[in-house]
């Protein structure tokens, strides 16, 4: 077995067997585990949603903390190589700091993985993260993405293990540096939520320069959480994949 194919249980998490349909790869905010797309799966039946997990959380709870942003994402390449047939259609789908994640893990995906597109919601463009924002606490501090994730109404225990969690992902960020406005190879779709008190329509705007294909921008009802609360979000994700029900690309 390759190393990569070592990496992938661990890095993925598939919620339906991978196989000749259309693969929705969707990355989550910080502080959150990919279990919240559980439910997307029976939503969209005739994709393969697969959730990106980093360690520290869910069935990764004792899994080491990669040691920087860019060791995070050639791991998440590598298992998605491995896992993924060459040619089929695939959407990144990045929450937040998922967002990030799904930017530079489109643009090292090789040539017969390049998606179809990258969607980023609720997530400051390259520019604004990592070293030049400050990590997460130019973000609001990490006690307001605990009160995203209702942490603060946790008790004890489970709580401190959130806070904790938020400490790492504000950590990871941290490492993160902008490579220079460097495009992703696909069409990149910014969506944001027109009560999102953390990311703004500004900063969703700001993500305009990053892919050399096609650019699109959309604002959606709701917070920082909107992309898991709102109807309207998930229509419009589902409808990225019409281009998608094609065979898969040819010489690859």
């Amino acid at each position: 077995m390759s190393g990569a194919n070592q990496r992938t249980p661990g890095w993925l998490v598939p919620f339906a067997p991978i196989g000749a349909r259309p693969v929705l790869v969707c990355l989550p905010q910080a502080g959150s585990g990919c279990g919240v797309f559980r439910s997307w799966q029976e939503t969209h039946d005739d994709l393969t949603v697969v959730g990106v997990q980093l360690p520290g959380r869910e069935n990764r709870f004792t899994d080491e903390f990669p040691g920087t942003f860019a060791d995070a994402v050639a791991e998440i390449v590598a298992a998605l190589v491995a896992a993924v047939p060459a040619g089929l259609p695939i959407v990144l789908f990045g929450h937040s700091l998922g967002g990030l994640l799904g930017y530079e893990v489109a643009r090292a995906l090789p040539e017969t993985h390049t998606p179809s597109a990258l969607v980023v919601a609720a997530s400051r463009p390259p520019h604004l993260s990592g070293r030049a924002a400050g990590s997460m606490g130019a973000d609001g501090g990490l006690e307001t993405f605990a009160n995203l994730l209702s942490a603060t109404e946790l008790d004890g225990d489970l709580r401190e293990l959130v806070m904790e969690l938020l400490t790492q992902d504000a950590e990871l960020s941290a490492t993160y540096t902008d490579p220079g406005g460097a495009p992703v190879p696909c069409p990149l779709h910014a969506w944001g939520g027109a009560a999102d008190e953390i990311v703004t329509a500004d900063h969703i705007a700001g993500w305009a320069g990053y892919t050399e294909v096609v650019f699109h921008t959309r604002q959606f009802a709701g917070g920082h959480g909107f992309c898991l609360d709102e109807p309207d979000a998930a229509a419009a994700l589902r409808a990225l994949f019409s281009p998608a029900f094609s065979p898969p690309r040819q010489g690859v």
